[in-house]
């Protein structure tokens, strides 16, 4: 099997950049259109896709006429799970040893059908990022010239289950396209980098291949109109997204979000694509780390407080940096119950007294209020604004210049029942009353950056 990146960091630039992906919230959000009835033998499927929500049945597509269930998912093992089931049994299944589980990369699947290709096992040919699956989990082929049931009359889903309720994809979809009566070579698709030849990249697909009758292809460009197909109108209608769920977290430009896998002994919960994040479980410790971490480069995020939901009053939270490992966590934004800000380090994973630390009350903050951090790895040092003012400048990192830092939300005492943070690196859920962008062009804050957007374009230029 060829080596490949599973796109952690994509730093190669081609020609063909993809400027939009679709973030969808892991709840109730999806992509839907009445799909043609026809009997189809070839067809070919791709797209990009970042998971946020992990361990969850998640559907990528789905349609169903009677008890003809066809679905391409994430299995609750984290497997990808291709099948047509009637109702009995698995007309034909592709299940993955193959497991997705990295909530920063971007994966790029193709799956390849055609039932009259004489070798069994090549009537169904799946590929990640460039390369042809051959383990599998289960494996069952269509029959001979059989109908793969991708088109059957009936609505078909993207983002959710053939019922529209079920077994919601929580994460980004990209240049999601489905080509109708073709066999497409998967390198229609992408290719791997000249430069980096383990690092698969996208090519551009419209004018590459023709979609056929039933085909589609979703680029997302258009905020208004997420679910118009380019190149025909085989259009799907949006439900329960808005234009905020555009998003320029791409496949080309990976932007850093929080990062499920890392916590401390309670991990908060997490929804939008892991850039909202919230501690609902009283007198409890929560803490949450950012999927990229730096060691030099000097970076700028936005942290929107959104508020307390439960019924207590607010309590401890901070914004600020650690290590990926929660036994080291140091400068911290703490917002306290009486509303004011204190900024303070504290080591071996117990938070130290405030007495032995910075105490100085840096002001006050409220529902709604953007923090803005800009870490300087270079100089080791890092700054606190409150909605565009600065109000720590330059706060030492001391001993721990040389730690690897990542972004991290904390709740020392875990007592603020409901509240929730909501994380800005540059492509944010939530809507902005302006959109100022770095120096390189990237990423759109509310306040202009002082340093550059976590995204992997600037990583590999500065990180």
């Amino acid at each position: 099997m060829t080596a490949q990146t599973i796109l952690p960091a994509n730093s190669a630039t081609g020609a063909f950049e993809v400027t939009n992906s679709l973030r969808f919230n892991g709840s109730n959000s999806s992509l839907s259109r009445t799909v043609a009835n026809a009997a189809v033998t070839n067809a070919v499927f791709s797209c990009w896709f970042k998971r946020s929500t992990l361990s969850a049945n998640q559907t990528i597509y789905s349609t169903q006429a009677g008890n003809e269930e066809v679905r391409i998912k994430i299995h609750s093992d984290n497997k990808l799970d291709v099948y047509h089931h009637d109702g009995s049994n698995y007309v034909y299944r592709m299940q993955t040893n193959r497991l997705f589980v990295d909530p920063s990369a971007w994966y790029h699947l193709v799956i390849r059908v055609d039932t009259t290709n004489g070798t069994a096992d090549n009537r169904i040919r799946i590929y990640i990022n460039g390369t042809q699956e051959t383990s599998f989990a289960a494996r069952s082929n269509p029959a001979s010239d059989s109908n793969i049931e991708w088109f059957q009359g009936a609505t078909g889903y993207i983002g959710i289950s053939e019922d529209g309720s079920s077994n919601p994809f929580g994460g980004y979809l990209a240049e999601v396209a489905m080509i109708d009566g073709s066999t497409t070579e998967h390198t229609v698709f992408g290719e791997f980098d000249e430069d980096t030849t383990t690092v698969w990249k996208p090519k551009a697909v419209y004018g590459a291949v023709g979609l056929g009758t039933n085909g589609w292809y979703l680029n997302f460009k258009d905020s208004s109109s997420l679910g118009n197909s380019t190149g025909n109108s085989n259009n799907f209608t949006a439900n329960n997204l808005a234009a905020t769920d555009q998003s320029t977290d791409t496949c080309t430009n990976n932007f850093c979000t929080m990062n499920p896998n890392l916590g401390g002994l309670y991990t908060p919960t997490f929804s939008e694509g892991n850039l909202q994040v919230a501690q609902s479980t009283n007198n409890q410790h929560a803490i949450t780390h950012g999927t990229f971490a730096v060691t030099k480069g000097v970076w700028y995020w936005e942290v929107k407080y959104i508020g307390n939901t439960g019924t207590s009053g607010p309590s401890d939270r901070a914004v600020g940096i650690q290590t990926p490992n929660v036994s080291d966590v140091f400068v911290q934004a703490s917002y306290n119950s009486n509303g004011s800000i204190t900024y303070y380090g504290y080591d071996g994973g117990e938070v130290w007294d405030e007495g032995t630390a910075t105490t100085a009350d840096y002001g006050t903050y409220s529902q709604n209020s953007i923090l803005g951090i800009s870490l300087d790895m270079d100089n080791s040092h890092i700054s606190f604004y409150i909605d565009g003012n600065e109000v720590v400048n330059n706060y030492a990192l001391g001993d721990h210049a040389s730690v690897i830092a990542t972004p991290a939300v904390l709740w020392p005492n875990g007592t603020a029942s409901g509240t929730e943070m909501g994380m800005n690196f540059g492509s944010p859920f939530y809507a902005l009353s302006s959109a100022v962008a770095d120096a390189n062009g990237y990423g759109a804050f509310e306040y202009t950056p002082v340093g550059y957007a976590l995204c992997t374009k600037n990583l590999a230029e500065f990180g």
